[in-house]
């Protein structure tokens, strides 16, 4: 038999006092039991969401979302340290020795005592050097709008050196004792790969440029692929490129452009890829990714660009004769000077002047191939008859001699001496890697191969 009590039946409610953290504490989680409620309450009724939030930001209760109930936050103790840092003294006080470096661009009117005030030089007898000395006068020479002069200079304005690049050369100047001395050399450079890729839009020239490549890369660019593209008439829009090549910098500035180590061109969906490899000391060459030379015994064109005026036909209104005749050749428009490069390796067969033909060069190739380049302005220095020339050597310059009415080239490709359309013919190519070279071939352009594959597709425009 159970004992009856005199408690009530159900829940026992306790009430005793509470420290006043507790019940802080106390309260936090009775508004967050609340806010649970009031969520399920909501979210099955007609109240909009803002409204939830509207109710618990009135409960004060938004922020406890992020406490777990029952968490108990202390203070961080936090500890205030000051500490006496010893600055570099400057003024009066500074130390004898003390210098710095200063750089500045030369700007259009530039004189040395505007370069050198800017500089914040202040220093009578470097001036008078600069200015007066002979073996100075090597700066007047080179110094140009544009390019950066670095001055180290000591706190009292004294000028302790001066530096100035030059294409590849270093021009420096430097206190010794009571004098200055002058010295010129090599600049040494850091070599640096990058690789760019592109998408042509309306020119080959402007998609390289918006891809930040130098005009030195993108020559070669179009030089390494001139057998298998013609740059006047195949590009198309949307062709695309992608290259790796060298960059050299002096101190963080780009200095010059090196050599293409690979690129790929897709023309018009079909694409060529090529890989420098050096063969031998001092020599190398441009070869497909099997081993194939990417070169062949012929260029397609003897000018880097320019635009066909007149093509190979058998009849054609001659400007000048005003007579139907047979055009055995492909005139290419250029201004008067532009380089004229041999179409492959070859002897001069003739240099000099032939009548309509005006100033003419015939290069002949092997046995049964020659090459004729007329109407030019003049030849290339020490160009003569018997002299080996290699392709792409410049071997004249465009003009406008004979019978013409414009400054253009017109170039004649002659099997056994019967004119042939270069740019319909297929063209030899040059011997492939040798057996005994392909391990060492592979090895060496693997790498370059794997670049190219990470570049396809995609639009690097700027890297370095």
């Amino acid at each position: 038999m159970m004992q009856k009590t005199g408690l009530p039946a159900g829940p026992i409610l306790l009430s005793f006092p509470l420290p006043e953290k507790s019940r802080e504490i106390m309260q936090q989680i009775n508004n967050v039991i609340l806010a649970q409620k009031l969520a399920r309450l909501i979210e099955n009724s007609w109240l909009s969401r803002a409204a939830l939030v509207l109710v618990l930001s009135f409960l004060g209760v938004v922020a406890a979302f992020g406490i777990a109930p029952g968490t108990i936050t202390e203070p961080v103790p936090t500890t205030r340290v000051i500490e006496e840092v010893a600055l570099p003294a400057f003024g009066a006080d500074a130390a004898a020795d003390a210098d710095y470096w200063r750089e500045e661009r030369m700007q259009r009117g530039d004189t040395m005592t505007s370069l050198l005030s800017r500089l914040t030089v202040d220093d009578p007898e470097a001036e008078r050097f600069l200015r007066a000395a002979p073996e100075a006068r090597v700066l007047y020479r080179y110094l140009a709008p544009g390019r950066t002069v670095r001055a180290r200079i000591a706190d009292d304005g004294r000028l302790l050196a001066l530096r100035y690049r030059n294409a590849g050369n270093l021009l420096t100047v430097e206190r010794s004792g009571e004098g200055f001395t002058v010295a010129e050399r090599a600049a040494p450079l850091e070599r640096r790969v990058l690789m760019k890729s592109g998408e042509i839009r309306s020119s080959l020239f402007a998609a390289t440029d918006a891809a930040g490549l130098p005009d030195g890369i993108a020559t070669q660019l179009a030089d390494i692929f001139s057998t298998d593209v013609d740059f006047h008439r195949d590009l198309r829009r949307g062709d695309r490129f992608a290259v790796v090549y060298e960059m050299f910098y002096d101190e963080g500035e780009p200095a010059r452009p090196g050599r293409v180590l690979a690129a790929e061109f897709v023309n018009q969906g079909k694409s060529y890829q090529a890989v420098y490899f050096q063969y031998a000391e001092g020599s190398g060459g441009y070869y497909t990714p099997d081993g194939s030379n990417i070169r062949k015994a012929f260029l397609r064109s003897p000018l880097e660009f320019s635009r066909i005026s007149s093509g190979f036909t058998n009849a054609r209104l001659h400007p000048v004769l005003q007579q139907w005749r047979p055009h055995k050749g492909i005139d290419y428009a250029a201004p008067a000077g532009t380089p004229v490069k041999a179409t492959g390796d070859g002897v001069v067969e003739f240099a000099g002047r032939r009548s309509g033909l005006g100033n003419l060069v015939v290069l002949r190739h092997q046995s049964r191939y020659t090459t004729w380049y007329a109407h030019l302005s003049g030849f290339a220095k020490g160009l003569r008859k018997g002299m080996r020339v290699a392709q792409g050597d410049v071997i004249a310059y465009v003009g406008a001699t004979g019978l013409v009415t414009g400054p253009h080239l017109h170039y004649e490709f002659r099997v056994n001496d019967v004119q042939q359309n270069p740019l319909r013919m297929v063209l030899p190519s040059a011997p492939p890697i040798a057996p005994g070279q392909k391990p060492t071939f592979e090895t060496a352009t693997a790498p370059l191969v794997r670049q190219l594959a990470l570049l396809r597709g995609t639009n690097l425009a700027r890297l370095d």
